[in-house]
């Protein structure tokens, strides 16, 4: 387990993106167990996740930059990841910070990833996958305000595809760094 102290506070590590050079574009197994190095860029794991998360309540704290300097943050006072059974449905609430509240959106989703389709988006004509068409792996919802697991997009250029919180900037500008972090209250 990663802990970070930040403000006085102890956080366990969810996420790091740093650089691009951890591919994040993986299958449900890998996002079950984690991967990455805890050092540099890393996912936690949803199985541990949610081994943290169902130990009490949680808040989760996003740290982000872009590739012109500029930082922000959001919080969300009740954040929690459930177990494989509901694979992984995110429950956030309680927004705060100024990179806006681009997680509400996802409450309530199932986890997806390229080999595991749990979004509601569905079509007649063929089957789509948010994981698939984003390139990442999230609590997609036919598609997506945030997209932190998604591709590593140098200079920052706006798509769907890249690692977005929307309503930081009003659209997809792909950011230079996120961090994901919880603290128990």
């Amino acid at each position: 387990m990663i802990i970070f102290t930040y403000n006085n506070y102890i956080l366990s590590g969810v996420s790091e993106r740093l650089n691009g050079k951890t591919d994040f574009y993986r299958g449900w197994e890998a996002y079950e167990n984690g991967f990455g190095n805890l050092e540099a860029e890393f996912w936690l794991g949803n199985r541990r996740i949610n081994k943290l998360t169902a130990q009490g309540k949680y808040e989760l704290r996003v740290d982000i930059s872009d590739f012109n300097g500029n930082k922000a943050h959001t919080k969300y006072s009740t954040f929690s990841v459930g177990d494989a059974s509901t694979n992984y449905k995110l429950t956030v609430a309680g927004h705060s910070g100024n990179a806006g509240d681009s997680l509400d959106y996802h409450n309530g989703q199932e986890f997806t990833t390229k080999d595991r389709d749990n979004d509601p988006w569905k079509n007649t004509k063929n089957k789509n996958n948010c994981g698939i068409y984003s390139q990442g792996a999230w609590w997609y919802k036919t598609c997506a305000y945030s997209n932190l697991n998604g591709v590593y997009i140098e200079g920052g250029k706006k798509s769907v595809k890249g690692m977005y919180l929307y309503y930081w900037k009003n659209n997809h500008h792909s950011m230079k760094s996120s961090s994901m972090m919880i603290r128990r209250l």
